[in-house]
């Protein structure tokens, strides 16, 4: 198989990198990033691109995807709101125009969250901008689309939050669980759906935080 990751330098990005290179039935994995991740793998296809508003010379590598993860995102707030649905909306919907075009039969999975509105009237941004993604996606008519919904992320690896509430988060995650399925998931537990999810196939095209969880049983 061939997968295609488009994020891998974020966290969930990241993971579905690792658990792409060690499945033996994955013959090519294809990272398309700003800048090297210092990884090396007789497996991956590094390529380096800078703007992800245009993907046009990038036609061979989309071409023959069996899986492709769209895994690009920024926390709210730390860039202009401008700037912020360029990242949310226009490259996701750069990134699964040109997959149509080269893979048409491909499965994509789209990394949203919680709360994403696809009536596109939310008063916050991540809600909004969410939302017309996951609408601009369905309306292609992919050969398959899974959009993953998750709640709070628990980083399994610990790392430098980016900010005071995630890092709130994260010491009250042994709280937020109790508080049930809906609301949280462990980062190994997305990353490990996302790449499963064709296998299992569930009958949802959206899957909220509690339908991912109950996909993993």
């Amino acid at each position: 198989m061939k997968i295609l990751i488009a994020g891998a330098s974020g966290m969930i990005g990241g993971l579905i990198l690792q658990y792409s290179l060690s499945d033996p039935k994955v013959s090519e994995v294809v990272s398309i990033v700003r800048k090297p991740l210092g990884i090396s793998d007789p497996k991956l296809n590094e390529v380096i691109w800078k703007d992800f508003s245009n993907l046009d010379g990038l036609e061979s590598v989309f071409r023959n995807v069996d899986y492709a993860h769209f895994c690009i995102g920024v926390y709210t707030g730390a860039v202009s709101d401008d700037l912020f649905k360029k990242i949310t909306v226009d490259y996701a919907v750069v990134f699964g125009e040109k997959l149509k075009l080269e893979s048409p039969n491909a499965t994509m999975t789209f990394l949203s969250g919680a709360g994403a509105d696809q009536k596109e009237k939310s008063r916050t941004a991540f809600a909004r901008y969410k939302g017309m993604a996951e609408n601009a996606l369905i309306k292609m008519n992919l050969g398959a689309l899974f959009i993953f919904r998750p709640g709070y992320i628990y980083p399994v690896t610990k790392r430098n939050e980016p900010n005071f509430f995630y890092k709130l988060y994260r010491t009250l995650y042994p709280l937020i669980k109790l508080t049930g399925r809906k609301w949280s998931i462990k980062s190994t537990e997305l990353a490990n759906a996302m790449c499963h999810v064709s296998n299992k196939t569930p009958h949802k095209e959206v899957l909220e935080n509690h339908d991912i969880l109950e996909f993993l049983m």
